[in-house]
């Protein structure tokens, strides 16, 4: 089989997990990461699936129960005032982003990685692929991998109309210090993926674990969903220098009036123990939840999208990271059946993924549906509430949508 050269944009998840598999193949792979130094310590929770547990056993890394996460039995539902009102049995293991993105980062070849990588344009001629990054440089492929998230400079490059659209709501996220909890509310929700529905919002939470360079073991990690109108968004992303961001302000930025409006409304509508998550959570992180479909996967020959360069899911799917390791996986794969022909490779991984891609997407609105619907009419409010009850929301939330794989 030919050893391709392949150039993967973005060093997070989908980028690793892209440069694990592929290397491993037997080709030759460098990932450019526009970050001038590894992204340890960023992200907050996620869902593992055993489609995600796969594929990290492919990249030759720790996979099992206790190398990502923490293990809970089962959900539950809390009222305003804190009391169980539903329980369903569903194991799962969760994981930190951060441990994910170090066992695949300790899992790609040595000095693979090069940081302080912005690509600044992307060129193709039909035979290899070009890319331009702004300090300069300039590499040839064979391949070029676009990992580069849901802002993709290289999904720009070629597809410019597609662009975010924003759902109707945004989503806070923090996480707490196990430790730093009441023993009731580590009692009610430090051992569960637990929730609480205020009318016409959502928070959930679970445990994780610590970061790696703290003494702590578990932290708590909770989203709470709410309903804003886009002309609101621009007073909320913008920071304490007066930025306007797109999507999020970093910990950190958040101005504090906006800080201390959150924390009123938790003690206010949030059930007990989730109030305190909230009100604990010393940099909470602030997003709008938006919705990126492209129309193909395969932008220009020699080129391809995956994970959220090419679809991103709302949150309440979990399966950002599963479905963009899955597709690293895919790629390879690919490439493998059709001995590095990277046109009929290419053509295979479209067939395979661009369909389950925007299925995934499909799926994340529709356990979305009630939030957004708050800014429309009675009509559509009334036909969403089926995704809202205790019942659809442990059934639906972060579970491996039943979508064919092709």
């Amino acid at each position: 089989m030919k050893r391709l050269d392949v150039a993967v944009i973005g060093g997070s998840i989908a980028g690793l997990t892209t440069a694990c598999l592929l290397a491993r193949s037997g080709h030759a792979v460098t990932v450019f990461e526009r970050s001038a130094a590894a992204l340890t310590g960023r992200g907050a929770g996620i869902v593992t699936h055993p489609g995600l547990r796969a594929v990290l056993a492919r990249c030759g890394a720790p996979a099992g129960a206790g190398d990502l996460g923490v293990t809970v039995e089962g959900r539950r539902v809390l009222d305003r005032d804190g009391t169980v009102i539903a329980e369903r049995s569903l194991p799962q293991v969760l994981a930190s982003w951060g441990r994910l993105y170090g066992l695949l980062l300790d899992a790609v070849p040595p000095d693979s990685v090069r940081y302080g990588a912005a690509l600044a344009a992307v060129e193709s001629d039909g035979a290899r692929v070009v890319a331009f990054f702004e300090d300069g440089r300039r590499i040839s492929a064979d391949l070029l991998v676009g990992a580069d998230g849901q802002f993709s400079t290289v999904r720009s490059r070629f597809l410019s109309g597609v662009a975010p659209r924003y759902a109707g709501y945004v989503a806070w996220r923090a996480v707490v210090d196990a430790a730093a909890l009441a023993p009731a509310t580590r009692e009610a929700i430090g051992g569960h993926f637990a929730f609480c529905l205020p009318p016409g919002e959502q928070i959930l939470g679970y445990p994780v674990p610590g970061r790696a360079d703290e003494a702590a073991g578990l932290c708590f990690n909770a989203v709470w969903y709410r309903p804003t109108e886009e002309a609101a968004l621009a007073a909320l992303l913008t920071d304490t220098g007066g930025v306007r961001h797109a999507l999020s302000i970093p910990p950190g930025r958040i101005k504090a009036a906006v800080l201390e409006a959150m924390r009123a409304d938790a003690a206010r509508i949030l059930a007990p123990p989730f109030a305190e998550v909230m009100l604990r959570a010393e940099q909470p992180f602030l997003q709008a939840i938006l919705d990126i479909e492209t129309p193909t996967m395969i932008p220009d020959r020699g080129v391809a999208l995956i994970g959220d360069a090419a679809f991103v899911a709302r949150p309440h799917v979990g399966m950002g990271a599963t479905k963009a390791m899955e597709d690293a996986a895919a790629l390879a794969d690919a490439l493998d059946a059709a001995g590095a022909d990277v046109d009929a490779a290419l053509t295979a991984f479209e067939a395979r993924r661009r369909a389950y891609g925007a299925a995934v997407v499909a799926r994340g609105r529709d356990l979305g549906a009630y939030l957004q619907a708050q800014q429309r009419g009675a009509a559509e409010r009334a036909a969403a509430e089926r995704f809202r009850s205790p019942e659809a929301v442990m059934a639906g939330t972060a579970v491996p949508p039943d979508i064919p794989r092709a």
